[in-house]
């Protein structure tokens, strides 16, 4: 039998907790000064924020690219594949990140948890706001095509943010009542569809920002022009769900991870399941499909992304539950290389998006594009201007080769220095 010994896990945000000695996972020979971190946890989210850096090369380099190109019925099969894989990133970020902090209930207090994890949420929304706004758009100033307003698109960074926020004062209830209250949010959230109003995410505009809980949506506030791209309700309910299923990752290796293989397969057979009948679940029911049998089965792959519908979440969570059970055996160079991503997801966020926004700036110039014409937010990018999928894939691989000794960098701080700024990274 294997002993437990005390240890300390991180994950991004976990403080301390009990694990199993054998499931511990250092950088190298020396000890970890910050902490120990559960390796299942790190592979998954660096596979994750990887593939997420695909789909951002596929935004700013693709001709005519678009945000879910999916739902077109004669996309090819490759660009389907491409963009449905990165459907898991924003989920896995949301669980991950309420994983982390129940993580932490062994050696802190839920006050500390509360104040801690509630600073960390406005943190990530101000970054949104400011740093990662800019990130995606060049033009902090204002962009001339919608009358000089400063566009804010609210992404993945600002549904962390906001659900850490109430995941701050949900915390009190303890996991359990967490886990339920996440569930029944994730469950039936999708009673709203036919009554909430329907924003429009590039339109004129609104006052309302209530309507972004469970639509997209713009809204004008000031001098801003705020994109709400993830809805919040369901991503507070991944988020408490992730944070009430913290228990599971305390359990012994082979006990965890056979859960977890339970647990996605169940998932993932709900899902086909529910999908097939074509009820409720996601407010984009199935149908065969003019072009034929695959465009039949990409119909049926299409679940909601923007609000996470709850079929949506079956798949996305119940694949990683799965992944996540396996991760441990992964060995070598490979697995290295997704744990060191995997303890610098926000650094590598950030330095991601400014090398691809700049590298397609230049891509633009590469191809008789102006510069002016190049320093927008991709949606406003010239018509004519991209390149094919192959070449997507050959970018994506030069950013992730170019990011790696940075992120080495980071990684390797946080994992020698224990400064109490290195958690918001």
């Amino acid at each position: 039998m294997t002993a437990l010994k005390k240890r300390e896990v991180s994950s991004e945000v976990q403080g301390p907790v009990f694990v199993p000695a054998m499931d511990l996972y250092a950088a190298n020979e020396n000890v970890d000064k910050r902490s120990y971190r559960l390796t299942n946890i790190d592979i998954v989210r660096g596979l994750v924020v990887l593939i997420m850096a695909l789909d951002h090369v596929r935004d700013y380099m693709m001709v005519g690219g678009v945000q879910d190109p999916i739902a077109q019925p004669d996309i090819s099969l490759g660009l389907y594949i491409t963009r449905w894989i990165t459907n898991f990133c924003a989920p896995v970020f949301i669980f991950l990140a309420g994983t982390s902090v129940g993580l932490m209930t062994d050696r802190r207090s839920k006050n500390e948890i509360s104040a801690f994890v509630f600073k960390r949420g406005l943190w990530l929304i101000l970054m949104e706001i400011t740093i990662v706004a800019t990130a995606w758009t060049f033009t902090p100033l204002g962009e001339a095509a919608i009358g000089g307003l400063t566009i804010v698109p609210l992404q993945v960074i600002w549904a962390l943010g906001a659900s850490m926020i109430f995941l701050a004062g949900a915390q009190f209830f303890g996991p359990k009542v967490c886990l339920v209250l996440g569930a029944a949010i994730i469950s039936y959230h999708n009673l709203l569809d036919g009554i909430w109003p329907v924003g429009t995410l590039f339109g004129e505009g609104t006052d309302a920002f209530w309507t972004t809980l469970h639509s997209q949506n713009t809204v004008i506030f000031g001098q801003f022009y705020i994109n709400t791209v993830y809805p919040l309700l369901p991503c507070v309910g991944i988020m408490l769900l992730g944070y009430g299923s913290s228990s599971i990752f305390k359990k012994a290796p082979k006990e965890r991870n056979t859960l977890l293989l339970k647990i996605g397969l169940i998932f993932v057979a709900a899902f086909f399941a529910i999908r097939f009948t074509g009820g409720y679940g996601d407010p984009n029911p199935w149908q065969v499909q003019d072009y034929g049998l695959q465009a039949t089965i990409f119909d049926f792959m299409n679940v909601s992304k923007y609000p996470a519908s709850f079929l949506y979440i079956l798949a996305t969570l119940g694949v990683m539950s799965i992944v996540c059970s396996f991760a441990d055996k992964l060995k070598g160079p490979i697995k290295n290389v997704l744990v060191m991503f995997g303890r610098v997801p926000f650094a590598f966020y950030i330095a991601h998006l400014y090398l691809i926004h700049a590298l397609s700036v230049g891509l633009g110039m590469l191809q008789g594009f102006e510069f002016n014409q190049m320093m927008h937010f991709f949606p406003l990018y010239p018509k004519g201007y991209g390149v094919g999928l192959l070449e997507v894939y050959l970018i994506w691989g030069l950013v992730i080769a170019i990011l790696y000794p940075f992120c080495k960098w980071v990684a390797e701080i946080k994992r020698t220095r224990k400064d109490w700024w290195l958690s918001y990274l």
